[in-house]
């Protein structure tokens, strides 16, 4: 039996797809294991190149394999899609991802550290937890309107006049929905207290990082953007430049061109939307503050304001953020401000 070079593993809870390749391709062997026959099967199996798709379990399992002496590849299942023939099965997606992972120009995941992981898990239910706290506020303005009581969208106004309207008898309240209001408010105030326990456990990964100081000192970036993209790059090296980078981050125009026709629409709005959205906060901040600099930069992102409008403007500064982090990542340099 010829050697296996390529191994492609569909993962899951507990059974897995195995699905062995030589090196000209030639399918070696085809195996169903269980969750823990897996690390023995992969620890006798001499080094060999293993793809994923980049999905729940598996940055564990790439830690695992490498253990063992394997490149391990993660690979994004959008890019595996186009290699399914057939009916969508286990066999049938794990030959796809052997097919995807031996293309030569194939983009890989970088496999993360448990240290970044941890990160990551702290913005995403940080993030979650937000997502509640609008929904609830949603909520609350909701029932309000239905009573015919409208005021501002801001957290602050909700924080400020519910409790007042509770207690005010002179409005058409019923006891019954003033006293839900009061537990919808004591329900905001717990998401309060622990969206800011989590503020306060970003704050001290922040600190304790050189690299997330490193990056924080450009205009528009704080502890949780810098906290985030060092969870989520990994390696910098595994973007060839700045713009890639950008481009990963679906900070470029998508496009549709054909021959000498050159059509650019908006941004592909791919990769990471939660990286994205901290991006274009921190540039939004950065033209909302350019007014009162005088340096080349904001003077930059003015004149692209006034020609192109606002929203190109603060997409446009995002882009530049995203490249001057890689640049700071990739080749640990400090922050050098315009002037």
């Amino acid at each position: 039996m010829a050697e296996c070079c390529f191994l492609a593993i569909d993962i899951a809870k507990n059974v897995f797809q195995l699905h062995g390749a030589a090196s000209n391709g030639s399918i070696v062997f085809r195996r169903r294991l269980m969750r823990d026959q897996l690390p023995e099967f992969i620890a006798k199996l001499p080094a060999c190149v293993i793809a994923m798709e980049a999905c729940a379990s598996a940055h564990h399992w790439a830690r695992e394999f490498r253990r063992f002496g394997h490149d391990v590849r993660l690979i994004s299942p959008q890019f595996v899609r186009p290699f399914v023939k057939g009916s969508k099965n286990d066999g049938n997606d794990a030959e796809a991802i052997c097919e995807a992972m031996q293309r030569p120009n194939m983009r890989f995941v970088p496999v993360k550290t448990i240290e970044q992981q941890d990160i990551q898990s702290l913005h995403r239910v940080r993030s979650r937890l937000v997502s509640e706290r609008t929904a609830l506020v949603c909520q609350i303005r909701g029932i309000l309107a239905e009573r015919g009581i409208v005021f501002a969208k801001a957290l602050t106004r909700v924080r400020r006049e519910v409790p007042v309207i509770a207690q005010d008898l002179n409005n058409p309240l019923t006891p019954i929905l003033r006293t839900m209001l009061t537990e919808l408010m004591d329900e905001l105030s717990a998401l309060d207290v622990r969206i800011k326990r989590f503020d306060h456990h970003i704050d001290a990964v922040f600190q304790s990082n050189e690299a997330c100081q490193r990056i924080a000192r450009i205009e528009g970036v704080g502890p949780k953007t810098a906290t985030a993209f060092v969870a989520a790059i990994g390696d910098p090296h595994e973007f060839k430049n700045g713009r890639h980078f950008a481009a990963w981050l679906g900070l470029v125009p998508r496009q549709r061109s054909s021959g000498d026709r050159q059509l650019l629409l908006g941004i592909t709005k791919r990769g990471d939307k939660y990286l994205r959205t901290l991006l274009v906060h921190g540039a939004r901040a950065v033209l909302r503050t350019a007014p009162k600099k005088n340096d080349a930069k904001h003077a930059w992102a003015l004149e692209v304001a006034s020609r192109r409008g606002a929203p190109k403007a603060i997409v446009a500064i995002a882009n530049k953020m995203a490249r001057v982090i890689w640049v700071l990542l990739a080749k640990k340099e400090d922050y050098r401000p315009a002037v």
